[in-house]
């Protein structure tokens, strides 16, 4: 994937950022519900009966972008990898949020705000696999 850097600006930068806050802080006064969407979307499948606000959220989530380009155009991201490794790409992160017991937003967000060493810890491999990740697939798997 490679975004198109010309196109990054610090306010809708600052904004979106103050947007994910704000909506972290809000789930968690008014439902004492950390905003780790990996939890939110397992929260469903089996159905708890706490669901309405998991759905509700998660379409929030999904309708963002097209309230976005109501104010601006959306910026134009092109995904080099091909399906087989976007599904294998997809996996690993399902594996890799199980074994954590969250996802980025959990504890990258959420977790680090709290100052939670946990949170901390998993961010920081989460950061790690990653770079070690693009690194093997730019420059070792290429040849």
């Amino acid at each position: 994937m490679n975004p198109d850097w010309s196109a990054f600006t610090p306010a809708s930068a600052t904004a979106g950022g103050l947007l994910i806050g704000a909506a972290a802080v809000l789930l968690m006064a008014g439902a004492g519900r950390i905003a780790g969407i990996s939890g939110i979307l397992g929260g469903l499948l089996p159905a708890r009966g706490d669901g309405l606000w998991r759905v509700a959220f998660l379409l929030g989530l999904c309708a963002s972008p097209w309230l976005y380009q109501l104010g601006a155009a959306l910026p134009v991201v092109t995904v080099e990898a091909g399906t087989p490794r976007l599904i294998a790409a997809g996996l690993l992160v399902g594996v890799g949020t199980r074994f954590a017991s969250g996802c980025t937003s959990g504890h990258g967000v959420c977790g680090l705000s709290r100052g939670s060493r946990r949170s901390f810890a998993a961010t920081a491999l989460f950061m790690a696999a990653g770079f070690a990740t693009v690194y093997a697939v730019r420059h070792l798997a290429s040849g």
